[in-house]
Parts: structure tokens; sequence; C-alpha cells
């Protein structure tokens, strides 16, 4: 579920975008001014939220983004393999949910973590 769509012109440092159906975080943003013929042009660095890949574009400010709901949980470390099965301290459901080297280098049993629900994917992002 998508919260809400915003003109390029209107996002900031820190804000979600959904570009090409994948979640990212801007980094950076410079809006020029109108030209000639009235269209300012917004140049976006954004990271990715679950991928880590960085992306670099140039937009007329008048293009629209998506900003995805993005939910914030906390969780218990059931087990760590592939993946992490992790129990919501909430809904005490378990779930399998991805997560990067070097925050499954600092988990263990029982350790509290949070994780981001995002459009339906999730990932681990911080031990607690």
């Amino acid at each position: 579920m998508v919260a809400k769509i915003i003109n390029a012109t209107e996002a900031r440092v820190g804000t979600n975008i959904l570009l090409e159906g994948e979640p990212y975080t801007v980094k950076k943003i410079d809006i020029s001014s109108t030209g000639k013929h009235g269209h300012s042009k917004c140049r976006i660095e954004a990271t990715g939220i679950i991928s880590d890949k960085k992306k670099v574009f140039v937009i007329p400010g008048h293009d629209r983004f998506e900003v995805p709901m993005v939910n914030k949980n906390k969780a218990q470390v059931l087990s760590i393999g592939d993946k992490v099965s992790v129990m919501d301290l909430e809904s005490f459901e378990t779930l399998e949910i991805p997560c990067s080297d070097e925050i499954k280098s600092e988990l263990n049993e029982n350790s509290n973590v949070e994780y981001w629900d995002i459009e339906g994917q999730r990932i681990i992002k911080r031990k607690l």
C-alpha cells in the first residue's frame, strides 16, 4: 500500500521513494531553477533500502514518486541460518527474514532486532 504520491521537487533528504518497484532513500537532491520553457530539473542520488544499490538520475520537477509505507517492528531471534528466523514481539508470528552479513555477525539467539516491512518486503535493519 502506497502512503502518498509526491512531486520530485517535494522530495527531501531521507524521504523514502519507490523507483521501478524498489524502495530507495533519498541521500542528496539538487533542484535547478525553472528554465526558458518553465520546467525545473531534479538530480537525485538515492540508495536502496533492501538492496543497498546506489542510483543517480535526473528527472523533471513535475514527475511524481510513490512514497512507500514503512512499518518498523521488533522481533526476537530464534535461529540464524541463510535467513534469520525471528518471532514478532507483538503478533508472535514466526518469520524468515534476510539479513546483511555485518548485522548477522552481531546476532545470537534470543537477541532482539528491529525489522522493517516495506510494501511486503522485510529486512532486518539493526540489533537492539
